[in-house]
């Protein structure tokens, strides 16, 4: 079995996206209905696979990709399917159930981690992150507040997003 390395690895991602980058989204917008949650959904995909930990115990990369990318949109359509059920079972009069004080707790905690996160990032790749995750802004919208192209907004959000993975799985490993 021969060891791929970290370069080999991410020449291999590369090839990957330039080959089937297409195909995926199109493979992501029929499941999802949306071209901008194919998007994402493909960033994520591709996230997960630069960040693989046993990449000789996968036969296919792109067998791999498309898998990983199916399950991520199943997971998509089901918090879809959770919020529409939540916000259908909430009445316009009805205020909402209170927090309980370890939930509030636990929120406090990930937003300050989240923040220090940030802190640790450029300004560009900072803000591309909370434009795009936090407020929810699509990769043009942001690129056109930002003066960017939308290629370099994926980038800034890819770095921001492995980033803060990095810092979770650092904060989980005893």
């Amino acid at each position: 079995m021969t060891t791929v390395t970290l370069s080999e690895h991410v020449e291999e991602i590369e090839k990957l996206f330039r080959e089937h980058n297409r195909a995926l989204i199109a493979f992501l917008q029929c499941r999802l209905n949306s071209h901008s949650d194919a998007q994402e959904v493909a960033q994520d995909a591709y996230l997960r696979m630069l960040t693989l930990d046993n990449r000789e115990d996968v036969e296919s990369l792109r067998s791999y990709l498309f898998r990983i990318a199916g399950n991520l949109a199943i997971d998509r359509l089901r918090k879809r399917k959770v919020r529409g059920d939540f916000v259908a079972g909430q009445s316009q009069d009805e205020p909402m159930a209170e927090e309980s004080p370890v939930h509030h707790a636990i929120a406090v905690e990930q937003v300050a981690g989240l923040r220090k996160a940030l802190s640790e990032l450029p300004p560009k790749t900072s803000q591309a992150f909370v434009l795009h995750v936090i407020e929810g802004r699509d990769f043009g919208s942001v690129a056109q507040t930002m003066n960017l192209s939308e290629r370099m907004v994926r980038y800034h959000v890819t770095n921001a997003l492995a980033h803060c993975r990095a810092m979770v799985d650092e904060q989980e490993m005893p």
